[in-house]
């Protein structure tokens, strides 16, 4: 599920950018949601978007951006879902809960994503993985003076949107793709790269958004009367997803989600 040919990371190009405007990452999460709304359409749930996981196809400044690494990611004809598997900080309430849960969870870590590149931090933080979780678990977050003092209304709705703590109320794809901040023309055209910038160096290293520690995955639990078939390889999980699906079009998503020609796997 590696991805070849790949140039530039998400946050390498707004720190590269020297201006950088909400419109920007509105245009960039519009790219996300297209892309995301195409697997949800093909029965794929990623279950670990995060901001590492996006990059740019080439080093054009128009280079459209990819999802990577569908190691934690399951068909729904492979049945109910219900492992707690994800990146900390970027998991959906009812995964932690360890309740059965749907494609919504995707949506709620790009409600995060986006959060992120309007503000340089993330919407969740604590000491302790223990308070981290239950912030989450109860939607806990805070558009924060000065850094959100300049964003938009519509942009915060969005986002509220998707960080809905009820799945049966948070946005999907379509829905967030007609919202007004991503459809209509209410994303702020202002210079917010300064702000964004000294956040990101700030709150995400180099070297963590460069290398996706193993360390950061949820460990699903063991029942230790039942071996678990839920501890399986992430490769394993890939390739058999492949082999059910008879490498069928439907897996050219690296490039036909975002527009950009075709290619296999």
């Amino acid at each position: 599920y590696c991805i070849t040919g790949v140039r530039g990371e998400l946050f390498d190009r707004i720190l590269e950018r020297g201006v950088y405007t909400e419109k920007d990452a509105s245009n960039l999460i519009q790219q996300v949601l297209k892309a995301v709304q195409y697997l949800h359409k093909n029965g794929v749930v990623h279950r670990d978007l995060k901001p590492e996981n996006l990059l740019y196809f080439n080093t054009d400044e128009n280079s459209k951006i990819m999802i990577s690494d569908f190691g934690l990611s399951k068909t729904e004809e492979m049945g109910i879902m219900s492992t707690a598997c994800g990146t900390p900080g970027y998991v959906a309430p009812e995964v932690l809960a360890q309740k059965p849960y749907n494609k919504t969870v995707d949506c709620w870590s790009i409600g995060v994503i986006a959060y992120i590149l309007l503000c340089g931090y993330p919407p969740f933080y604590e000491d302790t993985e223990s308070r981290l979780f239950y912030r989450i678990s109860n939607a806990e977050y805070e558009f924060d003076s000065p850094f959100w003092d300049d964003i938009s209304t519509s942009a915060k709705d969005f986002i509220r949107h998707l960080l809905e703590k009820v799945p049966e109320k948070r946005f999907n794809c379509e829905q967030a793709l007609r919202h007004p901040w991503i459809a209509a023309n209410t994303a702020q055209h202002c210079d917010i790269y300064n702000s964004v910038s000294a956040q990101i160096q700030k709150n995400f290293a180099k070297s963590k958004w460069r290398v996706s520690s193993p360390a950061k995955y949820l460990k699903p639990p063991v029942n230790p009367a039942k071996p678990s078939a839920a501890i399986v390889t992430q490769e394993a999980i890939f390739c058999f997803m492949l082999y059910k699906r008879n490498h069928v079009n439907s897996f050219n998503f690296y490039w036909c989600a975002f527009g950009s020609g075709s290619g296999t796997l």
